[in-house]
C-alpha cells in the first residue's frame, strides 16, 4: 500500500525532474533558427538569379542546396543539435523533411543496404510522400474529371 507520504515524495521527485519550458524563449528560438533558414534560402534563390537563371530553376536550384545541406548536417549529427535548440523553426518543411529522410538511413545502415537502410528510410517520411503522391493524383483525377465535363 502506497502511503501519503510517498505519493508527496513521488510528485516532488517529478516535479524536479520534468523539464520547464519558456514558451516565449521557445518562440525566440523558433523564429530565429527558422528565419535564418529562410534568409539562406533566399540566399541562394538570389545566388541563383545572378548566376542567370530564370526564377523557376533558381528555385529548384535552393531547394537542392537547402537539401543537401540539411542531409550533410544530419550526417555529421549537427542536424539534431539545430533541432533541439530552435524546435519548430528547424522544421523549415524542406529542410526538416530532408532530415527526417537521411536520419533513419544513417540510423539503420549497420543493418545493411536492404533490410536496414532500404526498409527504414522512409519511415517517417513515408507516409508524408504516400498521402501527398495520392491526395495529389485524386485530386488531379478530379480536376480532369471536371474538365471533360466542362466544370473547370
Amino acid at each position: 500500500m502506497v502511503t501519503e507520504e510517498e505519493k508527496k515524495e513521488y510528485q516532488e521527485y517529478v516535479e524536479e525532474i520534468t523539464p520547464t519550458h519558456s514558451l516565449p524563449k521557445n518562440m525566440c528560438k523558433a523564429f530565429l533558427v527558422g528565419g535564418i533558414i529562410c534568409v539562406v534560402g533566399q540566399a541562394f534563390l538570389d545566388w541563383g538569379a545572378a548566376l542567370g537563371l530564370d526564377e523557376k530553376t533558381a528555385g529548384s536550384f535552393c531547394s537542392i542546396l537547402l537539401v543537401l545541406i540539411s542531409v550533410v548536417l544530419t550526417g555529421l549529427n549537427i542536424w539534431p543539435y539545430i533541432g533541439k535548440f530552435g524546435g519548430a523553426g528547424a522544421l523549415v518543411p524542406i529542410t526538416g523533411f530532408a532530415n527526417s529522410v537521411a536520419a533513419p538511413a544513417i540510423e539503420y545502415q549497420k543493418e545493411g543496404q536492404v533490410f536496414g537502410i532500404g526498409a527504414k528510410i522512409f519511415t517517417i517520411a513515408g507516409p508524408v510522400i504516400l498521402y501527398g503522391v495520392l491526395s495529389s493524383w485524386a485530386l488531379g483525377l478530379i480536376y480532369w474529371i471536371g474538365k471533360c465535363f466542362g466544370v473547370f
